[in-house]
């Protein structure tokens, strides 16, 4: 997903209040060695940027940052919300760089909900884990790990070692979680 991105002073916490009066969110881009570069992205443009993605999904979400002439690869790492507008306020970007690995969140969605034996017969699906901490390349980042419930019956569990994951990521917390169960009402 491509996002424009304008380069600003940030010398006064007036200059951010300033920014989202004209319609921006104040923004940074980390990039590892190197100081933040202070951004604002559009509201409205990323509000759409909002709106297409499913729920969950923005910490695996790549962004290519147009700043300035060049395309810089980046991923959400940081996000603030007014507490009650519920308006994204701030954001926070870390630079990909091709052969460095990063470490994100990846989000778990189950497939055949409405199928599951166990809901089927009266029970209530709960999912305990909705991201999935791992570490990969840049070109490796999948953005969401699909698991099938429709084999699940009641009392039945799916932990995270049940998580089909590539060869080329690696997970970054513990598999002997339960990720999906399947309870009574």
């Amino acid at each position: 997903m491509e996002l424009t991105v304008t380069t600003r002073k940030a010398e006064k916490k007036n200059d951010a209040k300033k920014l989202r009066r004209e319609g921006m969110i104040p923004a940074i881009i980390y990039s590892e060695g190197k100081s933040g570069v202070t951004v604002g992205v559009s509201a409205v443009e990323f509000k759409k940027v909002l709106d297409r993605i499913t729920p969950g999904a923005l910490p695996a979400i790549v962004f290519t940052l147009m700043i300035e002439g060049k395309k810089i690869k980046a991923i959400v790492k940081g996000i603030q919300y007014h507490v009650t507008s519920y308006q994204v306020i701030h954001l926070d970007f870390i630079e990909l760089h091709e052969k460095t690995k990063v470490t994100l969140n990846v989000p778990i969605v189950c497939q055949n909900v409405v199928d599951c034996a166990g809901v089927k017969l009266g029970g209530v699906l709960r999912q305990v884990v909705r991201h999935l901490k791992v570490r990969c390349l840049p070109k490796d980042i999948p953005t969401q790990f699909d698991v099938d419930v429709k084999d699940l019956e009641l009392h039945e569990k799916l932990m995270l070692y049940d998580v089909p994951l590539p060869d080329t990521v690696e997970p970054r917390m513990s598999l002997d979680t339960v990720a999906v169960a399947i309870g009574k009402r």
